[in-house]
């Protein structure tokens, strides 16, 4: 491999050493995101930064982002070596295509992040809600029972109390109306 390489001329045995070297890099970066493992000896081999706002500063000067910038340059720089007459043409659009590259990878990344999901419990979004009651709750806030509620698919089960003068026994339906020091106030679903 490295005679056909050496056979070449000086240029195009350049666009051959960036293009493998960085396809080399990228593998392994691609493997170790995949199995979750980012620390290579200090390199950070996972994207970095928050995209939740529009101007999130972008991260230009990477590793990742100079292994794809070098990775577009390079197999440009192969492919469109014998087709391209004008060297200084040929390097610029081998320049292009690398920038396209972090930019094809930044928006990538920047979808990606969007799936994510925010599943953190909080109490407040339970406002509203219905349950059903899994131990009695007692009349007139003397005491708590507990609810059964569903949040994002998930079951709880949560202290509740109720303003109402009668006892709310298991299995009926309830509405929490509020929240007070972390205990659901609901009433009974007519």
């Amino acid at each position: 491999m490295l005679d056909f390489i050496n056979s070449q001329d000086g240029l195009l045995q350049g666009f051959w050493y960036v293009a493998l070297f960085s396809s080399i890099i990228f593998a392994v970066q691609t493997v170790l995101t995949f199995i979750g493992s980012t620390d290579m000896g200090g390199i950070n081999a996972d994207f970095d930064g928050n995209l939740d706002d529009v101007s999130a500063p972008f991260q230009l000067f990477s590793f990742r982002n100079l292994i794809n910038f070098m990775l577009g340059f390079g197999w440009t720089g192969v492919t469109f070596y014998n087709s391209i007459e004008s060297k200084f043409l040929l390097v610029a659009l081998a320049c292009v295509v690398g920038i396209l590259f972090i930019i094809i990878f930044f928006i990538l990344i920047r979808e990606i992040l969007k799936l994510s999901e925010d599943n953190t419990f909080r109490i407040e979004s339970l406002v509203g809600g219905t349950g059903r009651v899994y131990s009695p709750i007692p009349g007139r806030l003397t005491g708590a029972g507990k609810i059964q509620i569903s949040v994002n698919g998930t079951m709880h089960e949560i202290g509740a109390a109720t303003e109402d003068f009668h006892q709310i026994s298991s299995g009926t339906m309830v509405k929490v109306d509020r929240i007070k020091n972390n205990l659901l106030i609901v009433s009974k679903l007519n």
